[in-house]
């Protein structure tokens, strides 16, 4: 949570500072960029929590609505549902049974896998999902707090983070190079 008013100084410099005067100078980049990403997701996650109050949403639960409605026909395999949201099954599990109580999904069988489930949007979850997902575009997502320009550099820069640490894989040309 973003403190009342701002502070006098930058914590993560002087951190900084404090790291180089210890003697882990080689740690003391590494360390600022790691604790600046996650002050930045604590800031972010602020803004997007307080677009989503009014709805009675938590990020977790947005993201699955939206996974569904963004679905060709607004339901998934609960695994598809884990592997695209890149959390673990307990999570997508407890979340969707809240959206359950709430009526915004359904649960429902797979239709060639017995030990599978569905989860499929209903029309109160649809109409809830597009009014936070106006809200969000509004609130956030249209004016983050950087340049176009920072924007288009940071996205970049943390996709490469991403991907060496394994989260995705570029896709291959298409068609393949001569």
């Amino acid at each position: 949570m973003a403190p009342s008013r701002p502070l006098p100084i930058d914590p993560l410099a002087e951190a900084k500072r404090q790291w180089v005067a210890h003697g882990w100078t080689d740690a003391a980049d590494g360390m600022t960029a790691v604790i600046s990403v996650m002050r930045a997701q604590q800031l972010l996650l602020a803004r997007v929590d307080a677009a989503l109050k009014p709805f009675a949403l938590s990020f977790a639960r947005f993201e699955v609505l939206r996974l569904l409605a963004f679905s060709r026909e607004e339901r998934l395999p609960l695994s598809s549902v884990v592997a695209r949201l890149q959390v673990h099954a307990t999570t997508v599990t407890s979340t969707a049974e809240r959206l359950i109580r709430d009526g915004l999904i359904v649960r429902e069988p797979h239709p060639h896998d017995g030990r599978a489930a569905m989860l499929a949007l209903t029309e109160r979850g649809r109409a809830l999902v597009e009014r936070a997902t106006d809200a969000l575009n509004a609130e956030v997502f249209a004016e983050p707090g950087l340049s176009e320009e920072d924007t288009t550099d940071l996205v970049a820069i943390v996709a490469r983070l991403r991907r060496d640490a394994g989260d995705f894989t570029d896709p291959r040309p298409q068609p393949d190079p001569l």
